[in-house]
């Protein structure tokens, strides 16, 4: 009998999250159950985590630690928190029949990590995937979902499963139903399947929101102590877990629009200035953060760019407080973030980022007095004349 939890990605992030969250659940029966975690790459740092993970197979769970380091309310926080909820590793590739096994039998909950270009079809994946035709595991994401869920349909076709993506896109149960609703269209699979995907799978919009700077090896990893879950509601959504960190709500966009527009955007805005300063090539947040220069010209986009557009919103009193914990969070003593991984597919970033928040601004009708972000988006736009 598989978990009842299958979870697309192996790295740090869902290990100290989602991972986490589950492990702690368990402890107080308050879980579905255990894990199964699915590797979808073929790099060699997912395939050792994989292989590690795989140590715990066979309903001996793998135990590893989480590094809990940061600040709250200005004190130093450090302890080590042990994860064991992981209870089956597989490798797409090597395991697919095992995983189309659990998904049409044991699976009630689906998490994804997949990053922010998961969601893309794979030219590769065909109509065929859908007969298990080599049994051979699809290419793409989508494609894997709708061979899952195909199958799953097949033999339980009144019970679909609760699909939890975590990726950092807006509303990514619904961008990630209508890429797998699409793909199944063009394989001209059954209209009654197409209905299951719909009706009967729950696909919910969440946000996922810590830092995890660092992995450990073989595994676990070093977070920040503020963690946050916020899932919005649905019916008939079944969670993996009830934990602190994990918010039900009505407003997910709140929820949205503060990580992006604050806690991302600054990121992005720092990286934005090490990739166009001839910064320092290890610099992380936390250098950065000491610069008073550097420091300055960020908490004037906080506080001149930002929030005007929060306050229009009528969410300036939420912005604000959670730009107080967000300082602690940035000046974490602990956390290696380097500017060179949140630097990575800048141009995407600060479309999301930036490009979100300036479109409120122009909607809202305010003025154009976001001079900072508005050069750091022209900067953009110059490279791709």
């Amino acid at each position: 009998m598989a978990p009842p939890i299958l979870q697309f990605g192996t790295g740090r992030f869902l290990q100290a999250h989602v991972d986490l969250f589950v492990s702690q659940a368990l402890a107080r029966g308050e879980a579905l159950g255990g894990i199964a975690v699915v590797q979808t790459t073929a790099s060699a740092q997912s395939t050792a985590r994989t292989a590690a993970l795989a140590g715990g197979a066979g309903g001996h769970p793998v135990d590893y630690p989480v590094e809990i380091r940061g600040l709250v309310g200005g004190r130093r926080v450090s302890e080590t928190v042990r994860v064991d909820s992981v209870r089956q590793a597989w490798h797409a590739d090597t395991h697919w029949p095992q995983v189309i096994e659990a998904v049409a039998t044991d699976v009630r909950v689906i998490v994804s990590n997949t990053g922010e270009r998961g969601y893309a079809p794979d030219p590769a994946d065909g109509p065929s995937l859908l007969s298990g035709a080599g049994m051979a595991a699809p290419r793409g994401f989508p494609a894997k979902l709708a061979v899952l869920l195909y199958r799953r349909w097949r033999q339980q076709p009144g019970e679909g499963p609760s699909l939890f993506p975590c990726e950092l896109v807006p509303r990514n149960g619904d961008t990630l139903r209508a890429a797998v609703c699409e793909l199944a269209k063009s394989w001209q699979a059954p209209a009654s399947f197409i209905d299951y995907l719909h009706d009967e799978c729950v696909w919910v919009n969440s946000l996922v929101d810590r830092i995890v700077s660092e992995p450990l090896l073989p595994l676990g990893a070093v977070a920040e102590p503020y963690a946050l879950w916020a899932i919005e509601r649905q019916r008939g959504m079944v969670l993996p877990c009830t934990h602190p960190a994990i918010v039900l709500t009505d407003a997910l966009g709140r929820f949205e629009r503060l990580k992006l527009m604050l806690l991302n955007l600054g990121h992005t805005f720092l990286a934005e200035r090490w990739l166009a300063g001839g910064r320092p090539r290890d610099e992380t947040v936390l250098q950065a953060m000491g610069d008073a220069s550097l420091r300055a010209e960020l908490e004037a986009v906080w506080n001149d760019e930002a929030m005007p557009v929060f306050d229009a919103l009528g969410e300036g009193r939420e912005a604000r407080d959670y730009l107080v914990v967000l300082r602690d969070r940035l000046l974490n003593p602990f956390l290696a973030h380097r500017l060179a991984d949140i630097a990575q597919n800048h141009a995407s970033k600060k479309r999301a980022r930036i490009g979100l928040l300036l479109s409120h601004a122009d909607r809202l009708g305010l003025p154009p007095t976001q001079t900072r972000l508005r050069a750091a988006m022209a900067n953009d736009e110059e490279l791709h004349r």
